[in-house]
């Protein structure tokens, strides 16, 4: 079965929720200070079954002012308006900010439903009905049909039947296309299946047993069961009204606004950056940093409007901005919002998220400007090689589609066009994507780094990892990092070590000599002393080698294999080591242990020095204690 929302929009009391009930059988007034006062508080839901076979989820949305934020939270996702206008009383100030607020959200398609018919005479509705066209013209609805209806007496209603389907007979199927993303406006709880939330699925899909979160939270959940129009599905796709039962969350986790989404995809933002328009309506010009209330899906949140190339925007003027906001928030390249000012609460203006996840900007910055022009206005290889260029890090395609709003499958075939020009560069791996020109600064950056680094610290083998990724790469994630690291040393530029990245022109040279004759002495000094060493201490001061000069020394000859650091005092060469090693099994191929005192004897050496070598053994399981004695570990 396919399906459509639709959305209802007017005045208080002008008979939105008696026209849903007199379509459908459904009353929408759900909470009893609704049935008290005959308004419509929170958003209500119902459904209808269309001659074509389709069906249509309904939103009933509030229409008093007070409840203009409710009405956003439902009208975002809708394919069909309707706008409900009393035949008694015309076009009234709610409906204007309705309307507003459909041309905002560039809802194109809709009816305007002259409700009501029965209260008035036919000269009346003649003139009414010439006002609403007046005000329809020049809006996005000005071609909509205009239908008479009572949905008290029912006159009218085949008629709209029929045009609801006139309307939405072209509409594309938008089922599971995107990144799954759920703006929740509703959260309850059922007896006996715990939390559910609703929402219009703006994109993507569900499916029973799909791992989610709710952001901005992150809360980690599993999708339990799933509603569609109250009936139960396997799948829900993108533009439906969808109930989800969620597994191990609470409802006071859970917020209208916030948003379930696919595990990992989204990243919550407290900026974003947009093209902002400001309504001809509007009181008063919008002044830079003017704190507003920002709607985005089912999200109000105040924020302030840093205006990217003037002082202040003029009623009927648009231009670039950024949304600087007062709490985190989800949104995708290519949503609609809305914006209202702070007090008194009116609807202002709106527009298109532009990039959901920016950096900071400054004002008046041409650069700024020309990369916001592209990300809204470029075919598929501008917008993907201007959303990676001058990122913090590599990004999988998958990141790439959603940051650019490109269906995955046709930002995975561009991305690889642009690698086979040379314009995006693939890490070996997992396949993170990077601007070449980015690699290219990140790889000079990295050459920059180790060659200070081999200066100050010529005899260590390079430069730790974590500590390079931490302090030149923190936007990088370790697997990032480490592909990145991979790829330079495919090309050539650097050498990989277990913990350590050196330059490869440092790994490959040869010492100088005045180092190389110090090692050659240092090495000597224990290779003289076999099994009874000289302290690291008493040999460095010998050869009169002062730190960090004489660590450095130290350590190079321990990470070469030519000493083994037995504890904090005690080196030994590899070869004294070693020879230990073959004196211990020998005599335990014929003995069941070895006491202190016997390897003592077996070594030729004193217990200063027997002891922290058998523990040192016993360390890296070569043998092992028991009771008094050492035995073999057993492999």
């Amino acid at each position: 079965m396919k399906y459509l929302v639709i959305g209802t929009a007017g005045h208080v009391d002008h008979g939105k929720t008696r026209l849903i009930k007199a379509l459908t059988g459904i009353d929408t007034d759900r909470l009893r200070e609704e049935k008290e006062r005959g308004i419509s508080i929170e958003l209500g839901f119902a459904y209808m079954d269309l001659p074509d076979g389709r069906r249509a989820g309904i939103v009933d949305v509030p229409g008093h002012e007070r409840f203009v934020k409710h009405m956003l939270a439902g009208i975002g996702g809708i394919d069909l308006v309707l706008l409900v206008i009393a035949a008694d009383e015309g076009v009234m100030p709610q409906t204007r900010e309705h309307m507003d607020i459909i041309q905002l959200l560039d809802i194109e398609r809709g009816i305007v439903v002259l409700n009501k018919v029965d209260l008035v005479d036919p000269d009346w509705l003649e003139l009414v009905e010439e006002d609403v066209r007046a005000f329809l013209d020049g809006t996005v609805l000005e071609d909509a049909p205009v239908i008479r209806v009572s949905a008290l007496t029912g006159e009218g209603l085949p008629a709209l039947r029929e045009a609801i389907v006139a309307q939405t007979a072209g509409l594309r199927d938008r089922t599971g296309a995107g990144q799954t993303r759920l703006p929740i406006d509703r959260v309850f709880s059922v007896v006996g299946f715990g939390t559910v939330v609703t929402g219009t699925l703006a994109s993507g899909a569900l499916k029973i047993g799909d791992p989610v979160e709710v952001l901005p939270q992150r809360l980690v959940s599993r999708v339990r069961s799933l509603q569609v129009h109250n009936q139960k599905v396997q799948k829900a796709g993108s533009g439906q009204r969808v109930a989800v039962n969620l597994v191990g969350l609470e409802t006071q986790e859970i917020n209208r606004g916030d948003v379930l989404a696919a595990a990992g995809l989204f990243k919550p933002t407290r900026r974003v950056d947009v093209r902002l328009f400001l309504l001809g309506a509007a009181p008063r010009p919008l002044k830079n940093r003017a704190r507003v209330r920002f709607h985005l899906g089912a999200a109000e949140i105040m924020g302030r409007v840093l205006l990217l190339d003037r002082d202040e925007l003029a009623p009927g003027e648009e231009s670039y901005a950024q949304v600087i906001l007062e709490a985190e928030s989800v949104a995708d390249r290519g949503d609609r919002f809305v914006i209202r000012s702070y007090s008194p609460m009116r609807t202002t203006g709106g527009g298109r998220v532009i990039d959901a996840n920016p950096p900071r900007h400054k004002r008046n910055q041409p650069a700024v400007l020309e990369r916001l022009a592209t990300l809204e206005k470029g075919n598929p290889g501008e917008l993907i090689s201007q959303f990676l260029q001058g990122g913090p890090a590599p990004l999988t395609e998958s990141e790439v589609a959603q940051g650019t709003g490109l269906e995955p499958e046709t930002a995975g075939a561009v991305c690889r066009e642009l690698e086979a020009g040379a314009v995006l560069r693939r890490l070996p791996g997992a396949g993170f994507l990077a601007h070449t020109e980015d690699y290219r600064r990140w790889e000079r950056a990295v050459i920059g780094i180790l060659k200070d680094y081999h200066g100050r610290y010529p005899l260590r083998e390079g430069h730790p990892r974590e500590e390079l990724r931490s302090r030149a790469f923190s936007g990088f994630s370790t697997a990032r990092f480490q592909d990145f690291l991979t790829a330079l040393e495919a090309d050539g530029v650097v050498t990989l070590y277990p913990q350590s990245i050196a330059f490869r022109e440092f790994a490959e040279r040869e010492l100088p000599e005045k180092a190389r004759k110090t090692l050659t002495e240092l090495e000597g000094l224990f290779r003289a002393g076999g099994m009874q060493p000289p302290a690291t201490a008493q040999a460095l001061e010998k050869l009169t080698l002062p730190d960090p000069e004489g660590q450095e020394c130290l350590h190079h000859l321990i990470r070469g294999g030519t000493l083994v650091k037995i504890d904090n005092e005690w080196c030994f060469h590899a070869e004294a080591v070693e020879e230990a090693r073959k004196r211990i099994a020998n005599y335990l191929a014929d003995h069941e242990g070895l006491s202190v005192g016997e390897a003592r004897n077996l070594l030729g050496t004193s217990r200063r020095y027997t002891l922290p070598l058998l523990e040192h053994f016993d360390r890296t399981r070569y043998t092992k204690r028991v009771g008094d004695l050492r035995v073999l570990v057993k492999k």
